[in-house]
C-alpha cells in the first residue's frame, strides 16, 4: 500500500523545493521526490542552481574578481602586489563547500517543515500516483491529491561535440577543472557561455566565444549589449559572431574546432571546450503511460497561464514548462501553485521576470527593449544615465555602462528598464517593483535616492526621460 500526501512534487531544483515548503507551510502533507547526487554519490537537493549553476558560479566569479582586481586594478587604490597567484584547487574546493552548505540547507529546511524527501527518480503514473526507483534500484509507489512536475531543465549537448567530462565540457564541468587552460574555446554567447568565459580569461586563459548568431545579446536591449561587447572586448574576451561550429574533434588532449563565418571555414585549437548553447525541459521518464499529460515538441510539460497540465490535481513549474528557464521564475511559479492548491490566489507577473548576466560589468534589465516597442508599435521614449557621471562608481573605479529607462510615451508608464554596469544585479530590483506597481518614469524620478549609491544611475536616467536629468550634458 502506497503512502498518500497532499503533494507531492517531483523534483528538488529552485521551483520543486520552494513548492513543497510553500505546500507545508500552508498545512498540505507534502513530499518531494529527487535524484540529484552531489560528489560523494548522497542526495544534493536545489537541482542545477544550487549544485552546478546559479550558486557555484557565482562564487567562482566572486573568486576570479578577486583575484583580477588583486593583479590589474588594485595599483589605481596605491596597492601594489608581488606575485600573485592562484591555486585553482582552493578556488575550486571554496565553490564546493558552499554548494554543500546550500543543498544541505535544502534538506534542513524540509526537515523543519515536516517535507518528507525521497531519493529517487520520479515519474508520474495514473491517478497521480509517482513511482521512486532509487539509485539502489529498488521502487516504491506513493500518491497525492496533487502532484507538481518540477523535473527541471539539462544542457542541451550537440552531436558533433559530445561532452566527455575532461575536454569537452557543460557548465558543470567548467566549473571543475583542477588548472587554468591556457586555451579556452566556449560555443554560444549566452548568459552561460559569458559568465563562465569571463572567469577563466580572468585568471589567465586566452578565451574565444563562438556565436552562431550574428548579433550580440540579442535577448538584450541593443544600446546595452554594444556597451556591454566593447567592455568584454576590453577585458580580452574574443567574440566571434556569425560563427557557426560543424565539428569538434578531441585529438592529443587538444579540441580542434572548426566553424565558418562570412571570411569561409576556420579551424582553431584549445585546451578545454565549453559547449553552453542552452538548456532543454528534462521530461525523460517523468510520465508513465495513461497520465493525460502532454508534452510539446520541445519536451516541455504543456500548461496554461496557471501551471496547470489540464489533468486534475497535475501542475507543472520551473524549467520543465514554457518561459524562460530561469530560477527565480521556478521560485514563484512552485509558490504560485503551492497556494493555488491551497486554495489562495497564486500569481506571477511574466512581464516583470528580470534578467540578470553576473559578468564584469553585469547586465540586468526587465521588460521591453526598444527593438520591442518599435515591432509593437506603441509609442516611447527614452532616458539613459552613464555610470562614468555617477560619483559612486567613480570612487569604485567601476565606471563602464549606463541606465536606460523606457517609458510609455502617452502615459510615461515603464515599459522597460535596461542596464550594463557595477551591481546591476542589485539595482534591477528597483526597476521591477516600480513595474510592478504600474510605475511611471516620472515615480521613480520623484524617490528620494541616497547619495552617493550606485542606485542615483536608476534616478537620472527616470530623469532623462523627460530630458531633465541634472548630472549630464545635453
Amino acid at each position: 500500500m502506497s503512502d498518500k500526501f497532499d503533494v507531492i512534487v517531483i523534483g528538488g531544483g529552485p521551483a520543486g523545493y520552494h513548492a513543497a515548503i510553500r505546500a507545508a507551510q500552508l498545512g498540505l502533507k507534502t513530499a518531494c521526490v529527487d535524484n540529484y547526487a552531489g560528489k560523494d554519490g548522497k542526495q544534493a537537493l536545489g537541482g542545477t542552481c544550487l549544485n552546478v549553476g546559479c550558486i557555484p558560479s557565482k562564487a567562482m566569479l566572486d573568486s576570479s574578481k578577486q583575484f583580477h582586481n588583486l593583479t590589474h586594478n588594485f595599483e589605481v587604490h596605491g596597492i601594489t602586489t608581488k606575485g600573485a597567484a592562484i591555486d585553482v584547487k582552493t578556488m575550486v574546493g571554496r565553490k564546493d563547500k558552499i554548494v554543500k552548505q546550500f543543498t544541505g540547507g535544502v534538506g534542513t529546511l524540509f526537515k523543519a517543515n515536516k517535507v518528507a524527501s525521497y531519493f529517487g527518480k520520479g515519474k508520474l503514473l495514473k491517478d497521480n500516483r509517482v513511482e521512486i526507483a532509487a539509485p539502489d534500484g529498488k521502487t516504491e509507489t506513493i500518491e497525492a491529491a496533487n502532484v507538481i512536475l518540477a523535473s527541471g531543465s539539462v544542457p542541451i549537448e550537440l552531436p558533433f561535440a559530445k561532452f566527455d567530462g575532461k575536454a569537452i565540457v557543460d557548465n558543470a564541468g567548467a566549473l571543475d577543472f583542477d588548472a587554468v587552460p591556457k586555451r579556452l574555446g566556449v560555443i554560444g554567447a549566452g548568459v552561460i557561455g559569458l559568465e563562465l568565459g569571463s572567469v577563466w580569461k580572468r585568471l589567465g586563459a586566452e578565451v574565444v566565444v563562438l556565436e552562431a548568431l550574428p548579433d550580440f545579446l540579442a535577448a538584450a536591449d541593443a544600446d546595452i549589449a554594444k556597451i556591454a561587447a566593447r567592455e568584454f572586448k576590453k577585458q580580452g574576451l574574443d567574440i566571434k559572431l556569425g560563427a557557426k561550429v560543424s565539428k569538434a574533434e578531441v585529438k592529443k588532449n587538444e579540441v580542434h574546432v572548426t566553424y565558418a563565418d562570412k571570411d569561409g571555414e576556420h579551424t582553431i585549437v584549445f585546451d578545454k571546450l565549453l559547449v553552453a548553447v542552452g538548456r532543454r525541459a528534462y521530461s525523460e521518464g517523468l510520465l508513465g503511460e495513461g497520465t493525460g499529460v502532454k508534452v510539446d515538441e520541445r519536451g516541455r510539460v504543456v500548461v496554461d497561464e496557471h501551471c496547470w497540465t489540464g489533468v486534475p490535481g497535475v501542475w507543472g513549474v520551473g524549467d520543465c514548462v514554457r518561459g524562460p528557464m530561469l530560477a527565480h521564475k521556478g521560485f514563484e511559479e512552485g509558490i504560485a501553485v503551492a497556494e493555488t492548491i491551497a486554495g489562495k490566489a497564486g500569481h506571477v507577473n511574466v512581464d516583470t521576470i528580470p534578467w540578470v548576466i553576473y559578468t564584469e560589468p553585469e547586465v540586468a534589465w526587465v521588460g521591453k527593449t526598444e527593438a520591442q516597442c518599435k515591432a509593437e508599435n506603441i509609442p516611447y521614449k527614452t532616458g539613459h544615465f552613464p555610470f562614468a557621471a555617477v560619483g559612486r562608481a567613480v570612487a569604485m573605479n567601476e565606471t563602464a555602462g549606463t541606465v536606460k529607462v523606457i517609458a510609455h510615451a502617452e502615459t510615461d508608464r515603464i515599459l522597460g528598464v535596461h542596464m550594463v554596469g557595477p551591481n546591476v544585479s542589485e539595482l534591477i530590483a528597483e526597476a521591477v517593483v516600480a513595474m510592478e506597481f504600474k510605475g511611471s518614469a516620472e515615480d521613480l524620478a520623484r524617490i528620494v535616492h541616497a547619495h552617493p549609491t550606485l542606485s542615483e544611475a536608476v534616478h537620472e536616467a527616470a530623469m532623462a526621460v523627460d530630458k531633465r536629468a541634472i548630472h549630464r550634458f545635453g
